[in-house]
């Protein structure tokens, strides 16, 4: 098996390829891949993904990181500094349920794609595992899907995806979604 540094050396030639980009061979399905690793090797992707924002590759990459566009969402909601109290008071369970009924997966979809800078190649998600529970990847590429269907989205995933479920930190409950592909 090769080294993460490998697998993430092997993405970086992928997503630079012509046919990678225009979703060659793909029978018509939504351009959607999965980047799993293991949740160890975090830090390594972290790093990578900060190293292809500087480098000059031959496509442009627009890196979304999960977490930070929840936290934003939050922001423009105005409710960002009510988490911590609401926590506090009401406890985590009832801060998830109010979160997912203000923030869900069509609200994350909508800001991905009102943020997104059309001049890009392809879309990069990364922090998922930073946004769980309050985002969940595969109701997130559901609402993507409607909407954001004509550049790649490539999801680095810190678990396993089968070809129908995704499973997150290879621990938690699979979660259905058919509509992507394995990478690397």
């Amino acid at each position: 098996m090769p080294s993460i540094t490998e697998r993430l050396d092997l993405l970086k030639e992928t997503i630079q390829r012509t046919d990678f980009l225009k979703g060659e061979g793909l029978s018509n399905e939504v351009n959607i891949r999965m980047f799993c690793y293991e949740s160890k090797e975090e830090m390594a992707v972290r790093a990578f993904t900060e190293r292809l924002s500087s480098e000059n590759l031959s496509c442009k990459v627009e890196i979304v990181d999960l977490y930070e566009a929840f936290l934003e969402v939050c922001k423009r909601e105005d409710i960002l500094d009510d988490i911590p109290d609401m926590e506090q008071e009401d406890g985590k369970e009832y801060l998830e349920e109010q979160l997912n009924n203000i923030i869900d997966a069509k609200v994350m979809a909508e800001f991905i794609i009102e943020n997104f800078d059309e001049t890009k190649d392809l879309l990069m998600i990364m922090g998922v595992g930073k946004a769980f529970p309050f985002i969940r990847v595969h109701a997130l590429l559901n609402a993507l899907q409607e909407d954001f269907n004509n550049k790649p989205i490539v999801v680095l995933y810190p678990g396993t995806f089968d070809g129908h479920y995704v499973k997150l930190f290879n621990k938690l409950k699979s979660n259905e979604y058919y509509r992507a592909f394995n990478m690397i």
